[in-house]
């Protein structure tokens, strides 16, 4: 009878009858992988608001080019004279765009500019025949090592 009642506790034992809830060390290896797989998600978040400000004024930028060579089309493919407001006329969603500024320093040359919240510049150089995308400070947000963050 005793072989039997001790055989029958160690089979339930083996089984894991009888038991509930998970032990200490299950608990901190969850919690281990939990941190790890937190601690490289959390950085990867943290620079999207960044590229987020920083697509706007892309945008922007791109809408005050096109705004621009609007303004040549009606001024037979003549820059000069463009400024600000000439392209909130043409292209009022400029408004909503922080720091937008546009030169002219020929006929067939114009430059406009805006800058995000985050302080990084992004301009459109229009020279002749050759259009540059460039921004400033390098490797922040949505500004590539390189400087230039379209072709």
């Amino acid at each position: 009878m005793f072989l039997q009642n001790l055989r029958a506790k160690i089979g339930a034992r083996l089984n894991g009858e009888g038991e509930s809830g998970f032990t200490l060390i299950e608990l901190l290896v969850v919690m281990l992988i939990l941190g790890i797989l937190a601690a490289i998600a959390i950085p990867a978040f943290f620079n999207q608001k960044e590229k987020g400000t920083d697509a706007q004024a892309k945008e922007a930028a791109h809408a005050a080019q096109v705004a621009a060579e609007t303004y040549a089309t009606e001024n037979s493919g003549n820059y000069t004279g463009v400024n600000e407001g000439e392209l909130l006329r043409i292209e009022p969603t400029l408004a909503d765009a922080e720091k937008v500024e546009v030169a002219s320093t020929a006929d067939d040359q114009f430059k406009v500019t805006v800058e995000s919240d985050t302080g990084t510049k992004f301009s459109i150089e229009r020279d002749a025949a050759v259009t540059k995308f460039e921004c400033a400070p390098v490797k922040t947000g949505g500004c590539p090592a390189d400087g230039t963050w379209a072709d």
